[in-house]
């Protein structure tokens, strides 16, 4: 058992503590509320809830936010089944089956199905995390800076190159990313840069105003060109509890789900999106019940929320052990982990052992808390979907502002969230995707800062990048993502 197993079952013993218990379900109930409301997604709730954890330590806040993250994209099958409009979007798949079930009047079957798939997802895949990112850290500590400048290469041109449908438009909001990122102080050199003598500028832009505006003040400018819209829900919500044989028609199911979901969940900028419907087309072809896909199978909620949660734990391998984030949601949570002053990456597995073990045993209290409150909340869940957007869009942009105020308790953090918001909402209004821009403003300057160190050994040969294996391996892979996103746009 190494150093990293042991940590495990020290911090599941720490987390058994009453007071993180309820920290962790108070952030998979947070995410719940905010997964089951359309058009909030993860990353708008971890935001929104990024001021309070200055309040608390900081491995219970991540913990909440890991909690946030989970209960999210379980929760974004509810809107998804009741009225076919996915809450968050790799919940698409499980409205195909899950609204015909609704119309069967079986909607209290489908949100228990819903439940118990995601809690298998969530489940293995804690498993799969607490498996396999130990392993891959062991061969990532001997990275030195050539590979990590690789590596974060290889990150960002896989997120610009799959993430929209755009790829020009990926890599422009990337590098408008980078040039964002360089504003502060050179990582190197040590002098100033793009400040224009603002000393509000010289520690670089606020990463917690500049996420609250991209995600959650964009947001409420999209919810205002909505106003008007109203949702028709489901009155009665009854027969919840699966039957014996319905049980073993969710089970195999949300195995082979759990599966795709962990290693399609692992390949940065792949997303849960693409891996539900991956995982709903691959069993509905090999299924005794295939012709029943599409009409209302119990099936056909299983597959696609088992691989949606069994997602989460995949993307968290790369995050955790490589500092890659694999889609937009792991992007602000790399943000928040070093606005912790956690570095995610090899060395916090040597230098951290008992947070990653916190981090890693509250997965599993995730999963079994999206059970508890999937199964004991299905009754009350239609009752989120009534909250006026009149209500709720001025609600979360007090949030904004207080949120943005709180980084410096000044109103520059303020102005900084207001005008990314603006930015956000017109970059998602003419398709330019917002998590390029966020990935690029994070990594750049860990890039910037590799390749300085690196050229210093090297004393300024930049072959050094080339002839040392594990950076040209990675160097090949950010080439061949990019020559394969622009072929497919072809």
């Amino acid at each position: 058992m190494d150093i990293v197993q042991i940590s495990l079952l020290e911090g599941m013993r720490e987390i058994l503590d009453l007071q993180t218990l309820l920290y962790i379900f108070g952030g998979v109930v947070f995410g719940f509320i905010v997964g089951a409301l359309p058009g909030l997604s993860a990353s708008t709730g971890i935001v929104l809830f990024l001021p309070l954890a200055y309040q608390i330590p900081a491995a219970e806040a991540i913990m909440i936010m890991f909690g946030i993250y989970g209960g999210t994209m379980f929760a974004g099958s509810i809107p998804a089944i009741l009225i076919r409009t996915p809450g968050t979007p790799s919940a698409a798949a499980t409205a195909l089956d899950g609204c015909p079930m609704v119309q069967k009047g079986e909607a209290g079957l489908a949100l228990s199905t819903s439940a118990i798939a995601s809690f298998v997802g969530s489940l293995l895949s804690a498993v799969a995390l607490f498996l396999i990112a130990p392993q891959i850290a062991k061969i990532a500590l001997k990275f030195g800076p050539p590979e990590f400048f690789s590596l974060v290469v290889f990150g960002l041109t896989v997120i610009a190159g799959v993430t929209g449908k755009d790829v020009i438009k990926g890599l422009i909001a990337a590098l408008l990313g980078l040039f964002l990122g360089t504003i502060g102080m050179d990582p190197v050199l040590g002098y100033f840069r793009f400040t224009f003598g603002s000393y509000a500028l010289e520690g670089g832009l606020p990463l917690l105003p500049v996420m609250i505006g991209l995600f959650a003040v964009s947001q409420v400018l999209r919810d205002i060109e909505k106003a008007g819209v109203t949702y028709q829900v489901a009155s009665k919500i009854k027969g919840i509890w699966p039957s014996r044989d319905q049980l073993k028609r969710i089970f195999g199911p949300s195995l082979f789900g759990s599966a795709v979901g962990v290693l399609i969940g692992a390949i940065p900028g792949i997303g849960g999106s693409i891996a539900t419907f991956v995982a709903y087309g691959q069993y509905r072809r090999f299924s005794k019940r295939g012709e029943e896909f599409g009409s209302g199978a119990i099936e056909g909620v299983a597959v696609p929320e088992a691989t949606n949660n069994a997602t989460t734990g995949g993307a968290l391998i790369p995050l955790l052990t490589l500092g890659v984030p694999g889609d937009i949601v792991t992007a602000v949570l790399l943000g928040i982990l070093i606005l912790f002053g956690v570095r995610p990456g090899p060395m916090l597995f040597r230098e951290q052992p008992e947070l990653v073990g916190k981090l890693f045993a509250s997965m599993f209290v995730i999963a079994f808390s999206i059970l508890v409150l999937g199964l004991l909340g299905a009754r009350l869940s239609p009752m989120i979907l009534t909250v006026p957007k009149r209500i709720l869009s001025p609600l979360v942009l007090l949030l904004c502002v207080v949120g943005a105020y709180a980084v410096s308790s000044s109103t520059f953090g303020i102005a900084v969230a207001l005008i990314f918001g603006v930015i956000g909402y017109f970059m998602e209004k003419f398709g330019f995707p917002v998590a390029p821009l966020l990935i690029s403003m994070i990594l750049g300057p860990i890039a910037e800062g590799e390749l300085g160190r690196s050229l210093l050994i090297s004393r300024g040969d930049w072959s050094i990048l080339f002839v040392r294996p594990i950076s040209l391996i990675f160097l090949i892979l950010a080439g061949l993502s990019l020559f394969f996103a622009f072929r497919k746009k072809a």
